[in-house]
Parts: structure tokens; C-alpha cells; sequence
């Protein structure tokens, strides 16, 4: 293994060019849907991180019923809707922290999304895995073309 290459919480290696990223943003479908759209992003997998249990379920993490300001997500709300954002190497750590104060003077409320370094990383179930792209709860399949700019409806 080249200790140069940074690799992920799982000793999993990027393929040659390319780079880990793990973003937590609310609900996951909406927001692998959005992932998928972006130019360069090659693969995407909706997941578990930052907690502390081993090989969580949805149903493990879908069980908190603190409501707190800084973990909603629209009409998600807990702990496992935070945003944040899990860095793989000292450069995407400056790049989160400098992305993030550039987007906080744009802004007249405090961003609260964390900048942590990443941790392992948990696949979620198979039916979570490009939830929308498949055609959600109603069937109608969402666009994963690059640069879509189509609405992406989580809920109907």
C-alpha cells in the first residue's frame, strides 16, 4: 500500500485520480440524487457515518427524538440529518473550512455544518442505494445526467 495515497476510514483506496469524499447533508436520497448530477463525481453510495454504533441499520439511526435547530433538514429532523462535512486529507480540510467561511459572509444566519475528519463508513441498505434514480416511494424515476438541474422530489 502507498502510504501516499490517502485512503478512506476503510482502508479502501480511490482509484488512481480521484478522491473520497463524504458529505452528510439530511435526508441521503436527495442528496445522492444531487451528487450524482455533478460533473466529475464518479460513484455514489448512501451511508451511516459519525455515529457510534457498529454496522448501523436505518432503523438504529432513525430512532432519536431530540429536536434540535442546527439538525433539520426541511422536515427532517435529529441528529442523523446533520450536515457535515468529513475530510480525507489536509487539503479537502482547508477547502471545507475556507468553502465554508466564504459561504457564511453570503449568509445572515450561522452556518452550523461540521467539519470532522472522516470515520468509517457504512453502506447503507440496497434499496437506499440510488433511491430516486429507481423511482422512490411513487415510481417516478429522477434524471442522474450531469449537470441536470431538473427538481428533485424526495417525498412525491
Amino acid at each position: 500500500m502507498d502510504p501516499t495515497i490517502p485512503q478512506g476510514p476503510d482502508d479502501d483506496l480511490p482509484a488512481p485520480g480521484q478522491q473520497f469524499a463524504q458529505f452528510g447533508a439530511g435526508c441521503f436520497w436527495g442528496v445522492e440524487l444531487a451528487l450524482q448530477r455533478v460533473p466529475g463525481v464518479t460513484k455514489t453510495e448512501a451511508g451511516y457515518t459519525q455515529g457510534l454504533l457498529h454496522n448501523p441499520s436505518y432503523e438504529d439511526i432513525c430512532t432519536d427524538m431530540i429536536l434540535l435547530p442546527l439538525n433539520r433538514q426541511g422536515n427532517d429532523v435529529g441528529t442523523q440529518y446533520r450536515s457535515g462535512i468529513y475530510y480525507y486529507t489536509p487539503e479537502q480540510e482547508k477547502a471545507a473550512k475556507e468553502s465554508m467561511e466564504q459561504q457564511q459572509k453570503l449568509s445572515n444566519r450561522k452556518i452550523v455544518t461540521e467539519i470532522l475528519p472522516a470515520k468509517k463508513f457504512y453502506r447503507a441498505e440496497e434499496y437506499h442505494q440510488q433511491y430516486l434514480a429507481k423511482g422512490g416511494r411513487f415510481g417516478f424515476k429522477q434524471s442522474t445526467e450531469k449537470g441536470c438541474n431538473d427538481p428533485i422530489r424526495c417525498y412525491g
